[in-house]
């Protein structure tokens, strides 16, 4: 038996028998650690008021090797209000509840822009780029980016840190104007942006994309409100993007200004403008997502006076999109005729939605392989519900170099 599980399993037996219990200070400080690292986050921090020894192992890098040895922790998520540069409330998916963490310093009004391991990026009015571990409040500001201009573009901003090496980690940024794209990537082990790339367009004969670019269409609402086709979104996921490898090819996919989803193959320097789900003068509301290392796109929209949320995957074999799941109608109903605004992130099998407009606010969990979809509990703060705009999941580890 592992001496990790039989040490716990002594330690409740003798508990359940009314003996002392096992004297942790006579465990070796290498098996100590190993047993620490495979304690939930929210209980080590606990334990750490125990006593002084339990202190110290947090800064231990034997420790933070241990941790790494911890193949996938359960994730939380950083919550987004109204007060975009004060994200400082996470939902802790294993615990089913809210704790504060470390926020960013407000002075540089940043926001979150990405995640991904145990890390968020953060952008601020100026355009400096920050990343930091929300559990440990360490941060560090990314050299400046001298090619991106203010006059250029930025569409997306994606994060993949490296499993294997919790201080390895890579920024991607997508800049210019349909249909001259380019992108730069800062890596963390060189400290430096390598150099820019440009992409090049792919086009599809069959395809009913625009291949001249973006214009604005302007069209009348079912209110008979004049709407224009550009897409208009919250500040915190202006730059969302998904990140997957597919076929040993790194891909990523963000939402351009019109609401189509932009393929990026940064393997083969091209990209490349996936059909509409819908046509341009429907009113929906879209975003993008990874979940199970595929890229994923949730539509919600109204027909026949009712709402429908549902979950798309593209096939590049006969470019077409594919219903993967959907909302239960007794749960998308209740969004009809609200003008609601859906902000999604997924992390392994899990996606969280946050729904907003000027009638509701709420925040749902949906398990996509089983298609079981949970309220989140309501978080207060000073007796005041908080209303959320976004999320971004990290997973909470202490050994998260920035």
């Amino acid at each position: 038996m592992d001496p990790i599980v039989q040490i716990t399993s002594n330690l409740k037996k003798r508990k359940a028998q009314g003996e002392a219990t096992f004297p942790l200070d006579d465990l070796h400080q290498d098996l100590l650690e190993r047993v620490l690292a495979r304690v939930p986050p929210s209980s080590f921090f606990s334990l750490r008021s125990v006593c002084r020894r339990f202190s110290s192992v947090a800064t231990s890098p034997s420790f933070h090797v241990a941790c790494s040895q911890i193949d996938s922790r359960e994730p939380w998520f950083l919550m987004v209000d109204h007060d975009l540069h004060r994200a400082s409330l996470v939902f802790d998916s294993s615990e089913k509840n809210w704790r504060s963490v470390k926020a960013m310093n407000n002075s540089n009004k940043s926001i979150p822009v990405a995640s991904s391991g145990g890390l968020v990026c953060y952008k601020t009015e100026a355009g400096e780029l920050f990343v930091s571990n929300p559990v440990t409040g360490v941060c560090r500001e990314l050299p400046s980016v001298t090619r991106l201009t203010s006059s250029e573009t930025l569409h997306a901003i994606a994060m993949h840190s490296s499993k294997q090496n919790p201080s390895a980690y890579r920024v991607v940024l997508v800049f210019g104007e349909i249909p001259n794209l380019a992108f730069v990537v800062f890596d963390s082990a060189k400290n430096l942006w390598e150099e820019e790339v440009t992409l090049v367009r792919k086009t599809d004969s069959s395809s009913d994309v625009d291949v001249n670019g973006e214009e604005e269409v302007y069209f009348l609402s079912k209110t008979g409100d004049v709407v224009a086709s550009n897409m208009q979104r919250s500040p915190s996921k202006q730059y969302s993007s998904v990140l997957t490898i597919e076929n040993g090819e790194e891909m990523l996919y963000f939402l351009s200004h019109s609401g189509t989803v932009i393929s990026c193959n940064l393997t083969q320097r091209t990209f490349f403008e996936l059909p509409r789900l819908l046509p341009v003068y429907f009113e929906y509301s879209i975003d993008v997502i990874e979940c199970g290392g595929e890229m994923l796109v949730v539509v919600l929209s109204e027909f026949l006076e009712t709402s429908s949320l549902r979950f798309w995957k593209y096939s590049s074999r006969d470019r077409s999109w594919y219903q993967v799941a959907a909302m239960p109608a007794s749960l998308s109903h209740e969004f009809y005729a609200k003008k609601v605004d859906i902000n999604c992130v997924g992390h392994g099998d899990e996606v969280l939605l946050c729904v907003n407009s000027s009638e509701c606010s709420s925040c749902l969990m949906c398990d996509l392989k089983n298609n079981k979809w949970v309220e989140m509990p309501k978080c207060y703060v000073d007796g005041k519900e908080k209303e959320f705009l976004s999320a971004f999941p990290f997973e909470p580890r202490l050994e998260a170099i920035v």
